[in-house]
């Protein structure tokens, strides 16, 4: 089985920064799902309003099941997040394990 990495990056709004790593916090304490290896966040380099989550999944079939997940507070707190981006600054990536 090849692992996955799913990463998604953004810039957030200026004024937000404390309210987006209050929620980025929570939702590194609430993330569990079978298979999701890590999850970490890291800020671009250079951009101190640029962030890109990382998540790490042990197959295919645990990123793909990863989306049925129905814990209301970890998609409130997805949700919080997305409104602290800039428009249009969200750019996601997978990529699958070769070898």
């Amino acid at each position: 089985m090849s692992k996955v990495i799913f990463s998604v990056q953004y810039e957030i709004l200026e004024e937000k920064k404390d309210e987006y790593l209050r929620a980025i916090n929570e939702l590194k304490n609430l993330l569990k799902a079978e298979g999701l290896e890590d999850y970490s966040v890291y800020e671009v380099k250079g951009k101190p309003n640029q962030f890109q989550e990382q998540y790490l999944f042990s197959s295919e079939e645990a990123f793909e099941n990863f989306d049925d997940n129905e814990d209301e507070r970890l998609n409130i707190l997805i949700n919080k997040i997305s409104d602290l981006t800039k428009a249009h600054s969200t750019k996601y990536s997978t990529l699958n394990e070769l070898i």
